[in-house]
């Protein structure tokens, strides 16, 4: 039972690329999938965090994620005791333009989640993927204990896999 492993039709109809196909994987996709799936938070994450403070309006938001060219801010804490919050184009979109609310009229603090989801810099990106899976969510914080230190999404995830 010799499976191609030349340019042609392929498992389902698809076409090959000189790979070898093995029980609906390709040994290539199976090196790369390990590969993503050991590497760390740390690893892919991006570095940059941008924040704004809750009593900032949702337009103040808008204005700086244009500007840095982000999809989301963390919400600084009030206090020490104090959980940091998040806030995501998509907030913006469900929460004030979908109801008809003037974005200079909602302040951030009123549209944001909060607590976060956290993970720290060495969980590695398949746990990263079963957590935003299991919670529904798109990105989290990379919180080394002391200090946010990034935010990993799930387009990080999907870019750090290697085809």
């Amino acid at each position: 039972n010799k499976l191609p492993s030349t340019p042609g039709p392929a498992p389902g109809g698809l076409q090959s690329a000189g790979l070898v196909y093995r029980g609906g994987e390709t040994t290539m996709a199976k090196k790369a999938l390990r590969e993503v799936r050991f590497a760390t938070a740390g690893d892919v994450m991006h570095k940059e965090v941008v924040c704004i403070e809750g009593k900032k309006t949702v337009a103040d938001a808008i204005r700086l994620m244009r500007d840095k060219q982000v999809s989301s801010l963390i919400v600084n804490r009030r206090g020490v005791e104090d959980a940091f919050g998040i806030i995501t184009r998509k907030d913006v979109v469900s929460k004030v333009v979908d109801p008809g609310k003037d974005p200079s009229a909602v302040k951030v603090f009123e549209i944001m989640s909060k607590p976060l989801i956290t993970v720290s810099p060495g969980l590695q990106l398949k746990y990263c993927a079963r957590l935003f899976n299991a919670a529904g969510i798109r990105r989290a914080v990379v919180f080394d204990g002391k200090q946010i230190v990034g935010i990993l999404s799930n387009t990080d995830i999907f870019n750090a896999i290697e085809v």
